[in-house]
């Protein structure tokens, strides 16, 4: 049995040590927002946080986990998507398929919380998930507009379908 304080509730799960954190979170806590890709943690897409830290929890088993660490997922990160990274994120339309941007969400909370106003460098340096649909121009404007208070910071105007301009 494993003891995880996942998202503020602790939680007793039967599972093998051995069993990656992914599979527990979707499985047995059904917080399905944590997604499988690649199984191998090159793609984030497993992204969440233990203690704050971005965490691919693809690789990492449970048993590694120790019950006073603090597990985020992204349904934990803020239920109602009020976080200011959700809220820019849907401001400046940054996902199309959104498969990965539960990961990307979670990669880019942490480094905004390490660094509040990260270089373009720094967000290359920390945001190495994979995006099919090839949305990184939007994931940096949406990082930089966070870091300084807003869309129009980020340099990046997109028009939407209702006519107006982010």
């Amino acid at each position: 049995m494993a003891r995880l304080n996942v998202n503020g509730s602790v939680r007793n799960v039967e599972v093998e040590g051995d069993t990656p954190l992914l599979w527990v979170l979707r499985e047995q806590l059904g917080l399905t927002g944590t997604k499988y890709a690649c199984g191998i943690a090159a793609c984030g897409s497993c992204t969440v946080h233990i203690d704050g830290v971005a965490t691919r929890s693809c690789v990492r088993p449970v048993s590694t986990v120790g019950p006073d660490e603090k597990i985020v997922t992204i349904e934990g990160l803020s239920p109602d998507g009020s976080h200011p990274v959700q809220r820019m994120w849907v401001q400046l339309d940054v996902p199309q398929c959104g498969y990965c941007q539960c990961g990307m969400v979670m990669t880019a909370v942490a480094l905004l919380k390490e660094k509040p106003n990260p270089t373009d460098a720094e967000i290359d340096a920390a945001m190495t998930n994979i995006c099919r649909c090839g949305t990184y121009n939007r994931i940096r404007a949406a990082i930089k507009a966070v870091a300084q208070g807003g869309a129009r910071s980020a340099g990046l105007a997109i028009q939407h379908a209702d006519g107006s301009t982010t």
